[in-house]
């Protein structure tokens, strides 16, 4: 158990990432798999500080391979731990990802094979038991999931495999330092792709011409964009797959300092992205979170951030509005005006402090 006397309920989720060390110990060799690449800068915060954790504990990385480059018969030596990466895309909204993970299960019965801090969801009962069939064949599948409902329906499922309850591997990144003092007052920061829920519409619909709405395709730009396109067709081709891994690495750190840039213009963020609120947390930010369309983002919370005063779940699903047309908000008082930032850096992967 953790002492958490004088301890801030961040350092608190970060100590909870050792557990992982009991699978993972130092001193491992590992294959990394499906780490992203693309603009979703929450997966990118995961991706940094998974990375991080390897570096801090000592863990060896010898292969990386996103789910555009991973072969289809990856030869893995004996002894190599597979380690795949966490999120939000376990199940079947998100097929690519997911085969990927059950085609490693499937293609590797003698090594040791573990999935980092996810959340499961699945719409069809018929593919989740297609799942568990792949799983319950392997006897050395170590399954971290971030929240209690994940935990429930995999220990019912996966019989053979150890699954643990974890915080998200982006926890490994506190504490971050914003990069200047907040000038404005607010960042909406909404999801806009199939997890999005009616409740944002509320926000939304406010007529402030001041009010400041952002996701992650608004926080990036067009080079970004292209920088993208050009290392997935590199990957895709396997033509020069060892800079375009390389460069990607260099660059997503731009984009997770871009990010962090944003988001310290703002005294207070109001998010339905779980990332948005996971990144106003590791900078002591204050802010308000949203649910998405199944129940992530309120999951979480009530697993790991619930006890973080510089957050708290947007809890009035209907709602009247208040001053300046923003709803009301029930639940727990408003989060102070003035953010407390994060008083420590971030080394990134070329070893930048930020």
């Amino acid at each position: 158990m953790l002492d958490t006397n004088n301890i801030h309920p961040m350092e608190e989720l970060k100590g909870h990432l050792r557990q992982i060390l009991q699978v993972i110990p130092p001193e491992s060799n590992i294959y990394y798999l499906d780490y992203p690449v693309y603009s979703n800068g929450g997966d990118l915060l995961i991706m940094k500080g998974t990375e991080a954790f390897f570096r801090d504990n000592d863990i060896h990385v010898l292969a990386r391979y996103s789910v555009l480059d991973c072969p289809l018969s990856l030869k893995v030596p004996d002894g190599v731990t597979i380690v795949l990466q966490g999120g939000g895309n376990f199940g079947d909204l998100y097929p690519a990802h997911q085969k990927l993970r059950e085609r490693m299960i499937a293609q590797h019965p003698n090594h040791r094979i573990v999935i980092l801090p996810q959340t499961m969801f699945y719409k069809s009962d018929i593919e989740l038991k297609k799942t568990a069939q792949v799983f319950n064949r392997h006897k050395d599948v170590h399954f971290f999931v971030r929240d209690t409902v994940s935990y429930e329906i995999a220990k019912k499922e996966f019989h053979q495999t150890h699954v643990y309850l974890s915080p998200d591997m982006a926890h490994q990144l506190w504490p971050l330092r914003a990069t200047g003092k907040p000038h404005t007052e607010m960042l909406y920061f909404f999801r806009k792709d199939i997890e999005k829920t009616k409740n944002q519409n509320q926000y939304e619909s406010v007529s402030d011409p001041e009010a400041v709405f952002k996701d992650w395709e608004t926080v990036y730009n067009r080079v970004d964009r292209k920088i993208i396109r050009m290392t997935h067709s590199w990957l895709k081709t396997g033509k020069g797959r060892s800079f375009a891994c390389w460069l990607w690495y260099k660059y997503s750190d731009r984009m997770v300092h871009t990010a962090i840039k944003e988001f310290s213009k703002y005294k207070t963020v109001t998010t339905s992205r779980l990332h948005g609120h996971i990144l106003a947390c590791l900078l002591d930010q204050p802010n308000v979170l949203l649910d998405n369309s199944y129940g992530k983002n309120s999951n979480y919370y009530a697993a790991w951030t619930k006890n973080n005063p510089a957050g708290r779940l947007e809890a009035n699903k209907s709602g009247g509005t208040g001053k300046s047309g923003i709803p009301e908000r029930s639940g727990s008082s408003n989060p102070a005006s003035e953010p407390v930032q994060g008083s420590g850096t971030i080394v990134l992967s070329d070893g930048a402090a930020l």
